[in-house]
């Protein structure tokens, strides 16, 4: 339907909003073309003017290194957008004599990867070369619609930032930024629907959010009552013997997991990266384990020669890999692609014959696995375990035929609960892809939210 005419236009549709959108919005009675590319068409009464027009922009620089300071004195000082927070920065260093300061309520934007990046200022800050300050001229640019704009405007720093080592842009860049402004009054309307709307979805997604985690710990509940309880409620229980272990069941009996497993090794010890090649041997690192599932968008590979040299590390279907640091205890399962792979000071656990890996493995990643971990482990500053940790782990081991029907189970209900989150994060990517189109079409204009 042509703007002009002033109906009604369904905004989803319209106006290229997703279809979570269910409200219509009205056009404006009439529009001209801005002569911008990005911003197509606006309203009439409307101007598409640069952003160094309507705000004065500062520049960050960076002091000498020998005046800043990490003990909390003196102003403090942002490097960059690795200070940036939700809405304000938290500076981690300090300075008595910045260049460029910038001051409350000075919108503070990203120059360097990621380039457009956005914080407000809560307090006078100092500033580093990878940010700038944006400080609206009063009755010009309302602040809040100002950084309204920059965040749809962010797509156009990205287009033109350029670097070798990280994507940057200049000042003159944000500088000639072409704005869509209305008078200040309609951008304060504008401002106040936008505020309202966006704590209402925000408020959604962060429900969504806490229903995903309150599915993980009930799916982390079940997995442990499983393994620990079985699934028979009304099966006999006994005394564990161990306190932190309560009651098992009456037929099921501890074992440390060296008792249960033909091997427990560890992987490739020695320097790796230089045998990395495109396509090769599977090395697993311990960044490619999560708890039960091993991450596969960034497997590396390296040299079958140098694979062959190691032949007594190879993995094989259904070995159980544990992280040794980092996420230490952590475990999975090898999926038979990766059977003859090798892996990077991970500890591997080979079963022995008739027992359930994916049983065990699941154990391991339960609160009474990964407390012995946290018991056993050595550091101070990170956990580290040991090949001698991992065989004495204690594990609980049920009949054979028991522990497949419990992984078999365990797998379907931890099957069903991440489609039921997968569901959650598509919908969460919705509203924040909503979120991001609500805001384009009130500041371009493409919707009239004045009444809204």
């Amino acid at each position: 339907m042509d703007r002009s005419t002033g109906n009604t236009h369904n905004v989803s549709k319209g106006q290229n909003i997703p279809g979570i959108a269910r409200r219509r919005f009205r056009a404006y009675p009439e529009y001209k073309n801005s002569g911008v590319e990005w911003l197509g068409k606006i309203p009439a009464h409307w101007e598409a003017r640069r952003l160094k027009y309507l705000s004065r922009i500062i520049m960050g620089q960076s002091p000498p290194s020998k005046i800043v300071n990490t003990f909390g004195e003196d102003l403090p000082f942002l490097q960059g957008n690795a200070d940036f927070g939700t809405e304000h920065p938290t500076a981690r260093t300090f300075c008595p004599y910045p260049p460029k300061v910038a001051a409350p309520e000075d919108i503070l934007i990203s120059v360097r990867a990621p380039v457009g990046a956005i914080n407000s200022a809560d307090r006078e800050y100092g500033i580093g070369r990878g940010l700038c300050a944006i400080r609206p001229f009063n009755r010009q640019l309302e602040h809040r619609y100002c950084r309204y704009l920059l965040q749809i405007a962010r797509s156009q720093l990205d287009s033109i930032a350029t670097g070798s080592t990280y994507d940057a842009v200049s000042t003159d860049a944000v500088s000639c930024l072409v704005l869509a402004v209305p008078f200040i009054e309609e951008q304060q309307r504008i401002s106040y629907f936008l505020d309202r709307e966006m704590v209402k979805i925000d408020a959604l997604i962060e429900k969504k959010e806490r229903l995903i985690e309150l599915l993980r710990e009930k799916r982390a509940a079940l997995i442990t009552q499983a393994v620990t309880r079985g699934l028979d409620p009304t099966v006999p229980m006994k005394d564990s013997g161990v306190e932190w272990l309560g009651e098992i069941p009456a037929h099921w009996y501890l074992r440390k997991l060296k008792h249960i497993c033909k091997r427990v090794f560890v992987g490739i010890a020695e320097a790796a990266t230089f045998a990395y090649v495109d396509h090769g041997i599977p090395m697993l690192r311990s960044t490619d384990v999560r708890a039960n599932c091993i991450r596969t968008d960034d497997i590396r590979h390296v040299d079958r020669h140098f694979a062959s040299r190691l032949a007594s590390k190879r993995l094989r279907t259904s070995d159980i890999v544990t992280v040794r640091t980092g996420n230490a205890g952590v475990s999975a399962v090898v999926p038979p692609k990766y059977d003859g792979g090798q892996c990077f000071t991970l500890v591997v656990s080979r079963p022995a014959g008739g027992n359930d890996s994916r049983y065990f493995c699941y154990w391991l990643n339960t609160p009474a696995g990964q407390q012995q971990f946290a018991v056993e482990g050595m550091g101070t500053a990170q956990i580290n375990i040991s090949v001698p940790i991992v065989q004495n782990t204690i594990v609980c081991v049920p009949p054979q035929e028991e522990q497949q029907r419990i992984a078999d189970w365990v797998e379907q209900e931890v099957a069903r609960w991440d489609a039921l989150m997968t569901k959650i994060r598509e919908a969460i990517t919705s509203l924040r892809e909503y979120r991001t189109a609500l805001i384009s079409a009130a500041v371009t204009g493409k919707i009239d939210v004045r009444e809204g």
